[in-house]
């Protein structure tokens, strides 16, 4: 979630308010994030140096305003191009796309390169583990068990031929 909030934080500074409205514009559709969860993100990344905060003098609230430092946008230029890993490789993939557009074109195309290798690769990885299953005999009791079981498999191959479509569309 940081460097979500790093990349919304890049488009423009804004208050822990505004944060959470930009997620529910946008990255809420692929990435959940409550004002706790963003609040103590924020936390973090002004104390790993990556956001400064500043009061809103116009501001009868105490409205806090948090800006990108150039540690924070070093550290989210990193992150769009490193390889996906993880379980939420997905959610990460999306996130990464939504806030492509802050990256100069070549940079957007050495990312966009990494991620449709990892979907190319789980791609390839599902489809041999596909062709193992439907090489084997399964015994008639499990067969209810192993139809659902390979149409998440299916699922999967699916998403992912997706994915490298959708990434290729890109370029």
């Amino acid at each position: 979630m940081q460097f979500v909030i790093l990349g919304l934080l890049l488009i423009e500074p804004g208050s822990l308010y505004d944060l959470h409205k930009r997620f529910a514009a946008g990255p809420s559709l692929f990435y959940s994030a409550s004002f706790g969860s963003i609040q103590r993100a924020l936390q973090k990344m002004v104390a790993d140096g990556w956001v400064d905060v500043t009061g809103d003098a116009a501001s009868a609230r105490g409205r806090k305003v948090h800006a990108i430092t150039p540690a924070g946008e070093a550290a989210w230029r990193s992150w769009m191009a490193e390889p996906l890993s993880g379980a939420n490789a997905e959610t990460t993939m999306l996130a990464r796309v939504f806030l492509l557009g802050l990256l100069p074109a070549a940079a957007r195309t050495e990312t966009l390169d990494v991620l449709r290798e990892a979907a190319v690769a789980e791609l390839s990885q599902l489809t041999a583990v596909a062709a193992e299953l439907d090489a084997q005999q399964i015994p008639a009791e499990y067969a209810e068990l192993f139809r659902y079981q390979r149409a998440t498999l299916a699922y999967g191959i699916r998403s992912n031929e997706l994915a490298v479509a959708w990434l290729a569309d890109l370029n």
